[in-house]
């Protein structure tokens, strides 16, 4: 605020009641500790009183809003251990809802202004204790338990406020043209009309922003890189790190809005390594990448769409050579993973409901909230470990994404046992990763001869049982030895030679693995015609777009 607009707002607060919990005045100072004090207690009474921001005015008497002027000086004040004030303050309030410090001349005399939002979520407390104001008092506030409930249930959505400070120019247009793009891939009976509207229509029917004003969540998806600034004290920032063996950082970049366009750069960042044999050896049935890029896609608008953002903590994305961990601030609200996947129905409640349906609009999550039960299914349908969710922390949910095989019996058995339900498999997953089931599960596990093992000291059976009628279904999904497709090659190519690419396609494609997409298909043939290419037992004398392969030492070759 300019001088002008900070003289008008210590107008109207000089006209307030002598007795207004929000807004405090002082003719001097007072101590740093007594100052965080009334901080914490002029947020949380602004909450109780439904005002978006409280004050505390140095410079006026309090009594009679006289103008008396002050040498306070913040900048120049220290805290704690010396530290500077506003820091110490800044780092004491916890959650930081924001505060900014003004001071200017009214009246010829120096005023100082500090002006703090409101307490949302949660009460806001002062290096571990909340405070409130009843009446003109300032006091703890766990002697008020009524209060407290209060200022918890008064949930305010951050997502949907309005950023009084940024415009449409703080939106980056690639980001915008994108959102289009995205938003017709969602809804394709509106492609017509989405092609009619301006960006400012398109963003409020996208929910994106709020009658033409600009959103917290238009500048987190489609912000530029430097808005990040209007959103302080929220930190719109996710950091990909990545660490060796020994937990040493190697390297690291970080990320800011548009986060729409962003989590592609994060994910280019991945060392998506492909994985090709078991721990002992042996060939895996297909090639595989690390990790599923839908799951990590996932994931990460997770940690964007359930990211506490009042905690002002950033995402990260944490790469190891075995595994990758997702962290964001704020407590999972579910509570439990598992009764997400039991219940497989949409959340009760969002941290962040304008911003999740502003992400679906834009079709980075699912409308159905089942995201996290179909990561589970594809990390089973890949024989890889399901992710781990770590939920021990109250302010704080990581996600552990395997890029690794743990136990090989365990991917046997999924290989094997196309018929297992989801539940059985996360019984499994929890036995290779030795976290504890309970006795009923594992009396399931048992019957089914799954587990090896006396309780609790349990491992994944090395033996299978194949299900009744399934044995030609998991053939279907393992797949045959390579050594079969290079065999059946060669027959083809000896008995019909030249033969085209399109041909050994027709051949190979309804025998390769049904987990296999067309493209890696295509890609596994390649590489088999490769080999045979380097061993000399084939050659192409055909162009590089028509191949027509015959066996080396064939008349056709000589002929060629």
């Amino acid at each position: 605020m300019d001088t002008n607009e900070l003289k008008a707002l210590l107008d109207r607060l000089r006209a307030e009641p002598h007795e207004t919990e929000w807004l405090e005045f002082k003719a001097r100072r007072c101590e740093p500790q007594v100052l965080g004090e009334y901080l914490s207690a002029i947020s949380n009474s602004a909450c109780l009183q439904g005002k978006t921001h409280g004050y505390l005015v140095f410079g006026i008497e309090d009594k009679t809003h006289a103008v008396v002027g002050t040498n306070f000086d913040p900048e120049a004040e220290k805290g704690a251990g010396n530290q500077p004030l506003l820091l110490w303050l800044s780092l004491g309030l916890h959650p930081n809802v924001g505060f900014e410090v003004h001071p200017f001349r009214y009246q010829d005399q120096k005023v100082v202004l500090f002006d703090t939002r409101a307490a949302f979520d949660r009460p806001v407390k002062f290096y571990g204790t909340g405070y409130v104001r009843v009446g003109s008092s300032k006091t703890e506030l766990a002697k008020y338990p009524e209060k407290e409930r209060m200022i918890w249930q008064r949930r305010v959505d951050w997502s949907a406020q309005v950023c009084e400070r940024a415009s449409f120019s703080d939106l980056n247009p690639d980001a915008v043209k994108k959102a289009r793009q995205e938003f017709a891939a969602k809804f394709p009976s509106k492609q017509e009309d989405i092609n009619g509207w301006d960006d400012a229509t398109f963003l409020n029917k996208a929910r994106v922003t709020v009658q033409g004003a600009v959103t917290n969540t238009a500048l987190l998806l489609l912000g530029e890189p430097e808005a990040a600034v209007l959103l302080s004290p929220a930190v719109a920032r996710i950091s990909w790190i990545l660490r060796d063996e020994r937990g040493m950082e190697k390297d690291y970049e970080h990320f800011g809005p548009p986060f729409l366009l962003s989590v592609d750069g994060v994910l280019r960042k991945i060392r998506n390594l492909t994985f090709r044999a078991m721990p002992s050896g042996t060939l895996f049935p297909i090639e595989i990448k690390q990790y599923d890029p839908w799951v990590l896609r996932e994931a990460l608008h997770n940690c964007i769409a359930h990211q506490d953002y009042a905690l002002s903590g950033r995402i990260n994305v944490v790469e190891t050579p075995e595994a990758l961990l997702l962290t964001n601030v704020g407590s999972f609200l579910p509570g439990d993973v598992e009764k997400v996947i039991h219940r497989d129905s949409p959340l009760e409640i969002y941290r962040n409901p304008f911003l999740c349906e502003a992400m679906v609009s834009l079709n980075m999550i699912d409308t159905q909230g089942g995201g996290i039960k179909r990561m589970y299914q594809t990390q089973a349908k890949r024989f890889f470990p399901l992710p781990g969710y770590d939920l021990r922390s109250s302010e704080r949910v990581a996600v552990r994404l395997e890029g690794r095989i743990l136990d090989e019996r365990y991917s046997r058995l999924l290989m094997e046992r196309a018929d297992l339900d989801l539940w059985t498999v996360i019984l499994l997953d929890k036995v290779q990763k030795h976290l504890p089931i309970s006795k009923d599960d594992h009396r399931k596990l048992k019957g089914m001869h799954l587990v090896e093992g006396r309780y609790p000291n349990l491992l994944v059976s090395g033996k299978i049982a194949a299900a009744t009628g399934d044995k030609a279904r998991h053939i279907r999904y393992r797949g045959f030895d390579k050594k079969y497709y290079l065999d059946m090659i060669i027959e083809l190519i000896m008995r019909h030679q030249p033969v085209s690419r399109e041909d050994i396609d027709t051949l190979l494609s309804d025998k390769l693995p049904d987990v296999l997409t067309e493209k890696q298909k295509k890609a596994k043939i390649h590489n088999m015609l490769s080999e045979l290419s380097r061993r000399a037992v084939i050659r192409n004398i055909g162009s590089r777009t028509a191949s027509q392969w015959v066996l080396v030492g064939s008349p056709l070759l000589k002929a060629h």
